[in-house]
């Protein structure tokens, strides 16, 4: 594979994903020119010029699965061999660029990873992770997950890497450690925080930790302190903010957004979530 300078990559698998992916590339192609790499499973092919029709767009298959959150973990975690990108942004599709991130790709020239912390960085603490009303870290424990008392949960809906031995290892374990997930589902959901926390703890390579505005979930707004001007939403479209829609607000999502109401189904309603 020809391994370029830099790109943004992003996963969409599935239909109740698409309308946050079209805003996704509206937004990126606002403020950048690089190439974005989109890894698609279970969309029809008829749909492929929308999300082409922001130029410099890639599309390349995710590992399918009925289940389009399984399939987007499982993508997830293959990112580094997805990447043809010598430096790489992924961001998830509900996502929103509100201002250039340039300074994110020259972050890279200074180490290999960059990550932001989860609203609840502590591992311990993360009850969401499991199905069961259990002590949090020795369930994870238990279940093969080289985790300890101080290890931080990160948000990996945004994260940067480069080509490195160290990461390429990352990956691997991130893999190995999320297929831990899935083969305890009667303990953990299916989220991706403990391998990927995991993967950190195993490898640790040489990481950066960004503020929250690279990483902003607007729909926990009361729980930061921040002082400089966000820079990346996480919050999919529906519940959007007018401010952060107004970025991508064109002719043609206009035009995309009135029939996706009739056409698409209901982010909000998207029942595999619940799995």
């Amino acid at each position: 594979m020809k391994v370029e300078t830099k790109g943004f990559i992003t996963i969409l698998t599935g239909l109740y994903s698409f309308q946050d992916c079209i805003h996704f590339l509206a937004s990126v192609r606002k403020f950048h020119r690089e190439p974005i790499v989109v890894l698609i499973d279970r969309v029809p092919r008829i749909l492929y010029p929308l999300l082409l029709a922001f130029g410099n767009v890639k599309l390349q298959p995710a590992p399918p699965d009925e289940n389009p959150v399984l399939a987007s973990r499982q993508a997830k975690v293959a990112l580094y061999d997805g990447s043809p990108f010598e430096k790489t942004i992924y961001m998830d599709c509900d996502i929103c660029l509100l201002s250039p991130i340039d300074e994110v790709f020259d972050y890279l020239d200074e180490v290999d990873f960059l990550v932001t912390e989860d609203l609840q960085p502590a591992i311990a603490k993360a009850a969401h992770l499991l199905r069961v009303e259990r002590d949090i870290l020795s369930t994870l424990q238990s279940v093969g997950l080289p985790l300890s008392e101080n290890s931080i949960q990160y948000n990996s809906g945004f994260i940067a890497f480069k080509k490195s031995t160290k990461n390429q290892k990352f990956f691997q374990d991130f893999k190995k450690y999320f297929e831990i997930v899935i083969t305890n589902q009667n303990l953990l959901m299916l989220r991706d925080q403990g391998a990927f926390a995991a993967g950190i703890e195993a490898v640790k390579p040489k990481m950066k930790t960004l503020s929250p505005v690279y990483n902003y979930l607007d729909q926990w707004k009361a729980t930061y302190t921040i002082d400089k001007p966000i820079k990346v939403m996480h919050c999919t479209y529906p519940y959007r903010p007018q401010y952060a829609k107004n970025v991508t607000r064109s002719l043609f999502t206009r035009i995309f957004d009135r029939t996706a109401k009739i056409f698409l189904p209901n982010q909000l309603n998207n029942p595999w979530r619940l799995k």
